[in-house]
Order: C-alpha cells, then structure tokens, then sequence
C-alpha cells in the first residue's frame, strides 16, 4: 500500500509542511494536534475542554485514514503546565481505559502561548480496515 496522507484543513499544515497523519500501511501516524477547533479556528481557554477538542480532531484524523480511537497502540502529550495533569489524565483516562495505550506525558511550551496542550498518537490499523 502506497503512503496516504490525510488533511485537517488547517493552513497551519500548509504553512509548517505536515500532513495531520499519514497511514504507511497498517500503521497511522497523527501528527501532533492542538485544541484548535479547525472548522472555526478558535480555541477555548481550559485545558479540560482543549484535551476534548484535541481527542475530536485526533478521532477524525483517524477516521479519515481509516482506523479509531480503539486501534491507538502509542500516546504522547505535552502540557504547558504540569499543574494540569491532574485535570487532563482523567480526560485521557475516558478515552483510552479499555485499550491503554503505551504513553509518555511531558512539560513543554508551546508556538501559540493559547496552547495547554498537544497530543500525538500513533495507531495501528485492525484487519478489515485497510
């Protein structure tokens, strides 16, 4: 199977030259991705509702390149503050408490001082889905 890749939309991808994933094969690679709400290009204030916003633009980009929340084998996220790790893991938790992923949290900052938060995963395609 030949490399796909797969677009948000975002002018961001355009302007930095990424893909939101590529799927190589049985494997879906999503690159990391913000709380921006692409379809009006805002973002809210909390960390709480952009660790949601990010988990519906991780499971579309996966949707599109043909795999789910449910194939993700790999997770990692970056905070702006450690001080809302105790808000995001929870969140993270709903998401991922059936599969548990293999997963690194780190500390970092970030482009746009807006940003709480990214998380990047890494899926693997069931049978049947490619």
């Amino acid at each position: 199977m030949a490399r796909r890749l797969v677009s948000s939309g975002s002018s961001f991808e355009k302007l930095a030259g990424y893909s939101r994933a590529v799927v190589d094969g049985e494997w879906i690679f999503v690159s990391g991705t913000t709380g921006f709400d692409y379809s009006r290009m805002a973002i809210s204030k909390g960390v709480a509702a952009q660790t949601e916003q990010c988990f519906r633009n991780i499971a579309a980009a996966l949707e599109k390149a043909g795999g789910s929340l449910a194939d993700v084998a790999r997770v990692r996220i970056f905070l702006a503050s450690r001080k809302d790790f105790a808000t995001v893991a929870p969140i993270v938790g709903k998401h991922f408490a059936k599969i548990r992923p293999a997963n690194t949290t780190l500390v970092t900052g970030f482009v746009d001082p807006r940003m709480k938060i990214e998380i990047e995963v890494t899926a693997k395609r069931a049978k049947g889905k490619r």
